[in-house]
């Protein structure tokens, strides 16, 4: 057999090997294939996946630079023991490799680029009609956003009750679906998103399970060996990807048909299988899971109160993003008629206690295009104000941390160095501080307006500052390097 496969590669590309293998039966389920790859002491497994047309795959995500080599394995004799090797080098400019998590509660990029997770929802932006997509790319690539939540399987949910072009598997709603037989084109589409997303810097955080289904198409209620079959092919079609994340589920408690030991197992599922040690979290509605598991890189939370993001990077140790506190909106429903006043607040307020708060937005308009599921263009107020506050973190020092020294105002400290004070619904007209020993420059940022204003003098020890006695002010204070 000859073999068709990467022979250089980047650091955090994607090695991809290429065999021609049996197509009758259900390849799926009936060949196994996978590879190991080995640089010195490294070493790594991946496996591979059924692409259609008899064609089969593996791909890997090397992170060291030098020759790697690699060997099949497999219960189908002509793929077994095919071997080789390829030389990886240096990423290329840009090229930063997967988002990692740094210390308790920071992430950065594994070549230490520092990362702040600035997120938006968009559920299932890439199964709407082709100019749609493109608009949601183009509103992506003019918005601040590094980081979007999106589902691998359909939804049926409010204001989503069109089919898609294609399903995950082969069948349809009317005769039903064959879970054990994927349909590769639903997949390279989902992969091409991810390409397009990882050339603009985005993350794609990508969400394996949800409960809008209803047994509409029934991917919500497969059996156990079915779950895994997914989960398994997911993984070895997206492992290779760096700007991936994977969301077990959005509302996991919501799904009737699973378990807290079905999540466990399928936790356990990809830690076994993608060698890259991708993020990992899983969403809720009610009840929180235990994100102190060690299967768990950080907590994704649905909670309208972000208060609760610094306690939970207290109890778990670990990063947390509420990855939805509501919604910018005026739709009927509590969760998604935000106005954009009261979403920024709650996206400062959890950024000031340590925490990521994700962006998202449902306005009604008759075309019934809303950005929260849809994507296409985005008609709120938030966004540019989103902006404004990237910069203000792009210039604070990278070891900020929550500090609740000052209980009733969310702030983020380097202590003697760098404090950001977010006021919030507080209507201040002064405030007190006691610093360590130095000078400092005040800053007050009206974060409504996007207007940052430096006051005349400096300050040491113990002071005072003035404040307008409005809504939604900040101050940032910096000492004055000599």
């Amino acid at each position: 057999m000859i073999l068709d496969f990467t022979n250089v590669v980047e650091r955090w590309g994607m090695f991809e090997l290429t065999m021609d293998g049996p197509s009758h039966g259900n390849p799926f389920t009936d060949v196994q294939l996978s590879a190991r790859f080995i640089k010195g002491l490294s070493e790594a497994f991946a496996e591979g996946f059924y692409d259609g047309n008899g064609k089969y795959r593996i791909r890997f995500m090397p992170e060291e630079e030098g020759v790697w080599t690699f060997e099949t394995s497999s219960d189908c004799a002509e793929m077994e023991g095919m071997a080789g090797e390829f030389m990886c080098t240096a990423p290329s400019p840009g090229n930063h490799g997967p988002v990692r998590v740094k210390g308790t509660t920071q992430f950065q990029y594994a070549d230490g680029t520092r990362y702040t997770p600035i997120g938006t929802t968009c559920y299932v932006w890439h199964l709407q009609n082709e100019e749609v997509q493109k608009q949601t790319l183009w509103t992506l690539s003019h918005s601040p956003f590094n980081k979007i939540r999106m589902c691998v399987f359909p939804k049926f949910y409010m204001f989503n009750d069109t089919e898609p072009d294609s399903y995950p598997f082969e069948g349809s709603p009317e005769s039903g679906f064959d879970c054990t037989r994927f349909n590769p084109d639903y997949f390279a589409h989902l992969e091409q998103r991810v390409k397009d997303l990882a050339a603009m810097g985005i993350q794609a955080d990508l969400i394996l399970f949800h409960p809008y289904d209803e047994g509409r198409w029934g991917f919500d209620r497969m059996s156990t060996e079915e779950d895994d079959r997914y989960v398994r092919y997911v993984v070895a079609r997206l492992a290779a990807y760096s700007n991936v994340w994977w969301s077990l589920a959005n509302e996991y408690d919501l799904m009737k048909h699973k378990q807290i030991d079905d999540w466990s197992r399928l936790f356990r599922i990809v830690q076994e299988c993608d060698y890259g040690g991708h993020l990992r979290s899983i969403h809720n509605c009610r009840t929180w899971y235990d994100f102190g598991a060690s299967w768990i890189t950080h907590a994704s939370i649905q909670h309208a109160d972000v208060k609760v993001v610094s306690e939970c990077t207290k109890q778990y140790g670990k990063p947390a993003i509420i990855d939805e506190c509501g919604y910018e909106g005026n739709l009927d429903a509590r969760w998604g008629s935000l106005t954009p006043e009261e979403l920024l607040c709650r996206i400062w307020e959890g950024t000031c206690r340590g925490g990521y708060v994700t962006h998202g937005e449902t306005y009604w308009n008759p075309e019934q295009i809303l950005w929260w599921s849809h994507g296409g263009e985005l008609h709120g107020k938030c966004v540019r104000r989103i902006e404004f506050l990237c910069g203000i973190l792009e210039e604070a020092p990278d070891h900020l941390a929550y500090t609740s020294d000052s209980y009733d105002a969310a702030t983020l400290s380097a202590s003697g160095e760098y404090y950001l004070q977010y006021f919030g619904p507080h209507r201040f007209a002064y405030r007190e501080f006691m610093l360590p020993e130095g000078s400092y420059k005040v800053d007050l940022i009206d974060t409504w307006n996007m207007t940052v204003t430096p006051l005349e003098s400096t300050f040491e020890g113990r002071f005072r500052i003035q404040l307008p006695g409005k809504l939604y002010y900040a101050l940032r204070i910096q000492q004055i390097k000599e």
